[in-house]
């Protein structure tokens, strides 16, 4: 699944960066669960766009003035401010592109903003967290237009967030297992929201991919984990062997019990256990070593848990405890002394 995302974010970033056609470029919205790798999916799939974009223009702004070539970012990343406004949002646009915005008012900052994609050749622009935009306050609905307005610099805009179907970024819609894909219904009552028509415009300029947990439920699946923890114990920095250490054995099964297929909590589980095989010098992981260690959500502390970005973190099952037999107690457990005392 991570690899359609990777594949979709490329393939539109590229087709807007290479065509000369003034315009809206078509977004991408990756909708999953917290910790499910979305960021990271999104920014591997920036990179190679980035590497292949700068070796096509040899390293330069291909559109710059003599004096400006140096100032070439073709992508950028930011993530939505918990309470955004278009002023907070523009502030963390600019202060990637290290732009002074002090004093500025908000038509001030949105030209700067506009002024500086352009400068620095910039063809992608990731805004993560967007669900983090609560759509009943107007200042979110006032985030939206400006967004619509980023679109029209010709930049590709991709929105990264958890539950965007159900953010009213899109409207309301439901996830079709057959087709792989977020179904919207049409508009029934444009008259509920400040700005009705937002969310129709971002529907029809943005194409939405979900990245799923792993699951167990086929074979196919079952392998997709498997394949995942192969590549995970291959970059393990353990002094033993570690081929086959994290998918034979119980260890598979033991690993998505543990985390329910999410990666971000299989990632901090991992890294929790290496750190206590390296401190007790016995450099391996197994269940029982795993059983010691906990996840929690301070180990996040990047995700909001009121946007839903916070994934649910199941307990440790311990391992059932022998239960006594109870003793049958007859006459002859007392012995002669009990019946001599009787």
């Amino acid at each position: 699944m991570s690899d359609a995302v990777a594949w979709l974010v490329k393939a539109r970033i590229e087709d807007g960066a290479y065509s000369h056609k003034a315009g809206i470029r078509t977004g991408v919205m990756v909708n999953g669960g917290g910790a499910q790798g979305k960021t990271e999916t999104v920014c591997a799939a920036l990179a190679a766009f980035e590497a292949d974009w700068l070796e096509v223009n040899a390293f330069m702004n291909p559109q710059a003035v003599p004096g400006t070539r140096d100032l070439l970012a073709p992508v950028a990343y930011v993530r939505c401010p918990v309470k955004a406004t278009p002023v907070s949002t523009c502030q963390r646009i600019l202060d990637f592109f290290g732009e002074d915005y002090k004093n500025m008012r908000q038509e001030d900052l949105i030209r700067t903003v506009n002024a500086a994609i352009a400068a620095h050749g910039t063809k992608a622009l990731v805004i993560d967290d967007i669900t983090r935009l609560k759509l009943h306050r107007e200042s979110d609905q006032d985030v939206l237009d400006l967004l619509l307005e980023v679109m029209s610099m010709s930049v590709t805009l991709i929105l990264v967030g958890v539950g965007i179907p159900l953010s009213g970024l899109l409207r309301r819609g439901r996830f079709d297992p057959v087709a792989r894909q977020w179904l919207i219904p049409p508009v029934r009552d444009r008259g509920r929201s400040p700005n009705p028509e937002a969310s129709t415009q971002h529907e029809r300029r943005f194409e939405m991919v979900e990245l799923n947990s792993f699951s167990y439920d086929s074979s196919a699946e079952i392998n997709a984990w498997g394949d995942h923890l192969v590549r995970l114990e291959q970059n393990l920095r353990l002094l033993n062997d570690t081929e086959g250490m994290l998918s034979t054995g119980p260890m598979p099964e033991y690993l998505y019990a543990r985390t329910n297929g999410v990666v971000g909590l299989l990632e901090k589980l991992i890294q929790r256990g290496c750190r206590l095989a390296i401190e007790e010098q016995s450099e391996h992981l197994d269940v029982s070593l795993l059983d010691r260690c906990q996840v929690s959500p301070t180990d996040m502390p990047d995700l909001d848990a009121e946007s839903g970005e916070q994934p649910v973190i199941p307990p440790v099952r311990k391992a059932p405890g022998r239960k006594k037999k109870p003793r049958n107690t007859t006459f002859d457990d007392f012995g002669p002394a009990a019946e001599d005392a009787g």
